[in-house]
């Protein structure tokens, strides 16, 4: 089940007539509840780095109207251009989580509860990119440790760098996850957050570079949307959300000058409107049955006529 469903797709307000774009379609969720709306003239658009979820989408006959697209939402001006969709009349939805499939799939290295190859790319026909294996094992000391600090904002980077430094080579998700642990105090109260998952964390955002990505993403959407349309983001840590938030402000802002410039010389027009003024986030009910949607943060935007 999809987090957020239901405010995610209400929020981007779609309308027969007009093109969506949900750029992470994943596993479908909230393409499904986009296709039940409306119902005739909508077009739709679907993309996900990930060719798997595509071709698993492409082959559902409930999803034969969507015009399905495997590439990175990084990448949307270039997608877009493509089928001649350039300008995006209804709305932009991307949910940056990790799709149950994913997590489920041992083989994909996501989880640190199945056994399976350190790989985390989120695009396994990506050649080119790091997996987490190369990382945790090639690099040195600072870097690691630099990386779980910055994307995983884990306080004992360092301890848990050294000691995968002193475990090499790691070759599965369980013997990496049990190294973590082994940093992290035995006896005290329990948390609801296993001790590995900063640090998994980490790795998949340097393996996927995925905050760079999203930066990315969010120019290019702003850039794609008509007057009138949405963009809807769902995030699940606070680096994403922090992103979001901060895009959002700007680019409702009237002014990016300085903030102690006594004049504006920036001549900058806000190109969005908040509709969330503070992120939506999962009810009890919804945390309850579905744990990993507890950190999930729900922010929306409208482009502006210009």
């Amino acid at each position: 089940m999809s987090v957020l469903l239901e405010q995610a797709v209400q929020l981007l307000n779609v309308r027969a007539g007009l093109t969506y774009v949900d750029a992470t379609a994943g596993a479908g969720g909230h393409l499904q509840k986009i296709c039940s709306l409306e119902g005739t003239s909508t077009r739709i658009l679907a993309l996900d780095r990930d060719l798997s979820a595509i071709e698993k989408l492409r082959s559902q006959p409930r999803f034969s109207a969507v015009h399905f697209i495997h590439a990175n939402f990084a990448d949307l001006h270039t997608v877009l251009a493509s089928v001649g969709a350039t300008t995006i009349d209804g709305g932009i939805l991307a949910d940056l989580g990790l799709s149950s499939n994913q997590l489920e799939e041992a083989g994909r290295g996501f989880s640190f509860s199945r056994p399976g190859p350190l790989d985390m790319r989120m695009d396994v026909n990506n050649s080119s990119g790091p997996t987490a294996y190369q990382l945790v094992n090639n690099l040195n000391v600072n870097d690691l440790a630099d990386i779980i600090y910055k994307y995983g904002e884990e306080r004992k980077s360092r301890l848990i760098a050294r000691r995968i430094i002193h475990n090499r080579p790691i070759d599965t998700t369980i013997a990496l996850a049990n190294i973590i642990a082994s940093c992290h105090k035995t006896g005290s109260k329990k948390s609801l957050i296993h001790p590995a998952t900063r640090t998994f964390q980490a790795l998949r955002i340097a393996v996927n570079n995925e905050l760079d990505n999203l930066q990315q993403f969010l120019k290019q959407s702003v850039d794609a949307l008509a007057p009138g349309a949405r963009l809807v983001i769902i995030t699940f840590h606070s680096l994403e959300d922090r992103i979001v938030k901060q895009f959002f402000k700007q680019m409702s802002g009237s002014c990016l000058c300085p903030p102690r410039q006594p004049v504006c010389t920036c001549n900058n027009k806000p190109q969005l409107r908040i509709l969330t003024r503070k992120p939506i986030i999962p009810s009890e009910q919804e945390v309850l049955a579905n744990l990993r949607s507890r950190s999930a943060k729900l922010r929306a935007a409208e482009k502006l006529a210009q």
